[in-house]
């Protein structure tokens, strides 16, 4: 197993995560982040071990002691068109190019890095691994389910204040019963069913 621990002591190293590659409606967003060493920040770690009050307290303690932070998104039309992988990778991108700060080294969760000026490495688990792609992946769950929140006061019969926009069984049956919304990816097999 590669040791990744010297990056945790690099100056400006940027952390990206994105999140929402598995859902069938919403936008994939991706957050960038460059922790202030002299500001540490206890419990980062892989968002989805976070429970959701956690995450939303150290999203905003993230934000505030942080050296920069940003968002970067795709939208639902860029998933369709350019594919999901792709267009997380374009999110991540945006999250990058949106830093105001100049990053010495981006570190990015999984196993593919998005096209950018600036030292790049993927890491498998980084997520677990690198504080800043800990709290990377924070930022843009917190920023992404409080999207789906907003989008269940306009589509209230699909639950997406419960299930984010995920495949689970209440957003199947809705699915088949109310149709497809703006927000749905076509080109995810489950909701291309139901394409009029």
């Amino acid at each position: 197993m590669t040791d990744y621990s010297y990056i945790n002591n690099l100056d400006l190293v940027a952390g990206v995560d994105e999140v929402g590659r598995g859902p069938l409606a919403g936008p994939v967003v991706a957050a960038a982040v460059i922790l202030d060493p002299d500001n540490i920040i206890n419990g980062l770690k892989d968002s989805k071990k976070l429970s959701h009050k956690k995450r939303m307290a150290l999203s905003d303690e993230i934000k505030s002691k942080s050296l920069a932070w940003s968002l970067g998104r795709a939208e639902v039309e860029e998933i369709d068109e350019i594919n999901i992988l792709q267009a997380s990778l374009l999110a991540m991108k945006r999250a990058v190019e949106a830093l105001g700060k100049r990053p010495a080294m981006v570190v990015v969760d999984g196993n593919f890095t998005p096209v950018v000026n600036y030292k790049t490495i993927a890491i498998v688990k980084g997520d677990s691994l690198i504080p800043a792609i800990s709290a990377a992946s924070i930022v843009a769950k917190v920023a992404r389910d409080n999207e789906m929140v907003n989008f269940d006061e306009k589509y209230p019969d699909y639950g997406f204040s419960s299930h984010k926009g995920y495949p689970t069984k209440q957003h199947i049956e809705a699915l088949a019963r109310l149709g497809i919304t703006k927000i749905h990816r076509r080109s995810f097999a489950p909701v291309a069913k139901y394409i009029v």
